[in-house]
């Protein structure tokens, strides 16, 4: 199943591919994982040029290597690069280490000082000169998504890449909401959340395993299938090993129901509205 990137966008399946921390891995290891996540249909690969300090971005380079077609590819720039020349620059730079002329979409990582009105001119240049096809913002919270549609004005940010799994789900109580109304596509970051996913025997666990087990599926991918079951959320997991990757690509034919999603829900409770938005 596919979505559109953004309001009109280009269509993305809803799970991707994440590369932050890709660089550990091996190289040629990390660099197949991501040929194969595109064999199996995985084609939004997202990087950033902050993603060991632009490695990620030359792994996914070589990865994507006489395949830029089959790719929806996205990257970001630094706040601290973000003013209207920086990002110009490190857009470039970006490219380059890519091995590409175009990024399908371009982020700013998060907020830094440089005032939003800048980095957006600066993309809005970018995209006149075909050099981004679209671009969004990571890590911003519903004030910050509110200013950024009041200077772009609507239909501009395609996406909003932020923190969500299972254990970490505030985005739904405002930011979420907000990117439903407004045509914004959610990318959840770490869905899998940081070395903290559901031991077998917890109770979290022993739900995720009884619901993987009536769908012949695994917990990650019932995770993954609960993350995207909203039609705007799309999931970018990261896998440097050709069983992870296969794995997280069987997560797109699962649908779940709706006593499925009452038990996660129950299992992982949203919480109270944080005060601010949680971010790695």
């Amino acid at each position: 199943m596919k979505q559109a990137f953004g309001k009109g966008g280009a269509s993305v399946p809803r799970i991707g591919q994440g590369t932050w921390n890709i660089e550990r891995a091996p190289r040629s290891e990390a660099v197949a994982a991501l040929r194969h996540g595109l064999d199996l249909g995985l084609c939004h690969i997202d990087t950033a040029e902050m993603y060991g300090d632009g490695r990620a971005e030359e792994i996914t380079g070589e990865a994507i290597a006489g395949r830029r077609d089959e790719v929806f590819l996205v990257s970001k720039v630094l706040p601290h690069n973000a003013s209207k020349a920086g990002t110009r620059k490190a857009c470039e730079q970006s490219l380059r280490r890519l091995g590409t002329d175009r990024l399908d979409c371009y982020l700013l990582h998060w907020r830094g000082s440089y005032p939003l009105a800048e980095t957006f001119a600066a993309f809005e240049e970018l995209l006149a000169e075909g050099k981004i096809l679209s671009w969004g913002v990571s890590n911003f919270d519903v004030a910050d998504l509110d200013e950024a549609l009041r200077i772009a004005g609507p239909g501009k940010i395609a996406c909003n890449q932020v923190l969500y799994h299972l254990r970490e789900r505030a985005i739904e109580h405002a930011v979420l909401p907000w990117c439903e109304r407004n045509g914004v596509t959610v990318t959840a970051y770490s869905p899998f959340g940081q070395d903290d996913f559901p031991e077998e025997h917890s109770a979290q666990g022993k739900v995720l395993s009884e619901i993987a087990a009536a769908h012949r599926a695994s917990p990650r991918q019932v995770a993954l299938a609960f993350l995207t079951r909203r039609p705007p959320v799309v999931a970018i997991p990261k896998a440097a090993k050709p069983g992870h990757v296969e794995d997280n690509a069987g997560a797109l034919g699962l649908r779940l129901g709706d006593e499925d999603i009452a038990r996660l829900d129950a299992a992982f409770p949203r919480g109270r509205k944080p005060r601010g938005l949680p971010m790695l």
